[in-house]
Order: C-alpha cells, then sequence, then structure tokens
C-alpha cells in the first residue's frame, strides 16, 4: 500500500483539523465497503505459494524447521492437508506460526 500526500487530496482546513489529533504521522483511513483481505496486491498469492511449499515439505516427510528431525515427520500419524473439505471435516487444527530461533 502506498502512501498519497494529504495536502494533494484533502482541503488544508480539514489537514489542520487531523494534525490537532496525529501532527506528523502516518494514519490509515479505511475503505468505505471492506475489501478481502490483499485483494489489490499480490501479496494473498505470495503467502498461498509459500504456504504450499511448505505443506509439500512436510507431505514429502521433510521437517525443514529442524525441530523434530525428519524422521519424526515421516513417523507421524498426523494428516499434513491444504484439501478445504479436509480441513473442514477435521475435529482439530494444528496451526504453526514460525517464531525466531535461539540462534
Amino acid at each position: 500500500m502506498s502512501y498519497i500526500k494529504a495536502e494533494n487530496v484533502l482541503p488544508q482546513e480539514l489537514i489542520e483539523t487531523i494534525q490537532q489529533y496525529v501532527d506528523g504521522k502516518l494514519i490509515y483511513i479505511p475503505c468505505k465497503e471492506k475489501q478481502e483481505w490483499a485483494s489489490t496486491t499480490s501479496a494473498k498469492a505470495f503467502f498461498r505459494e509459500g504456504n504450499e511449499r511448505i505443506y509439500e515439505t512436510y507431505k514429502s516427510g521433510i521437517d525443514p524447521t529442524n525441530e523434530v528431525g525428519d524422521q519424526a515427520i515421516k513417523d507421524t500419524t498426523v494428516k499434513f492437508t491444504a484439501n478445504e473439505a479436509d480441513l473442514k471435516r477435521a475435529k482439530f487444527h494444528i496451526v504453526a506460526v514460525p517464531t525466531p530461533g535461539n540462534d
């Protein structure tokens, strides 16, 4: 998302009113109508492709984080899936969020 200079689109009086609350800072003004996340950028495709690569890595029996090792991934009974129907039928989901390591 890029920014637009306020003086290019807002009347000076409105800028001065806003400056009473927020002076010299970036401010986000939401759309009137809610838009789907990343509907105007390539971010959704970027993250989908990254998630698919991670999913395929686990499904291949590889531990990309080296947390438990490849053998533990190969031996697990956990079902790795990106299939929406499977996800809807599941009784629970395990969501793993990467965090900085202790290197």
